[in-house]
């Protein structure tokens, strides 16, 4: 077969997410409403670390006026580093090619 690794391997990730999603509905339907299964570590350190009475000693010198701009600078900045990291692989594997 020509395709057979590349079919185990989408098949593979099918069941993954497949097994995913179910477990996930399992864990969803536990909560109570407005609880999430899967809310990030960030707002919990936050809290611990604001119950030790820590004051911030800096100011950010500018703060996205909302959610959605924060994400999609964040968007720009993952693409631009993309775009430079495959730059550079790009560049290496010419230079292999050419010498």
């Amino acid at each position: 077969m020509k395709y057979g690794m590349e079919i185990a391997v989408a098949a593979l990730i099918i069941v993954f997410a497949a097994v995913f999603l179910v477990q996930d509905a399992a864990i969803q339907s536990t909560l109570g409403e407005g609880e999430e299964a899967w809310g990030g570590a960030d707002g919990e350190a936050a809290s611990l670390i604001e119950s030790t009475g820590y004051e911030p000693w800096a100011e950010p010198i500018w703060e996205p006026p909302s959610g959605e701009i924060e994400s999609l600078l964040f968007a720009l900045q993952a693409a631009i580093g993309a775009v430079v990291i495959g730059y550079v692989f790009g560049y290496w594997q010419g230079n292999r090619k050419t010498a």
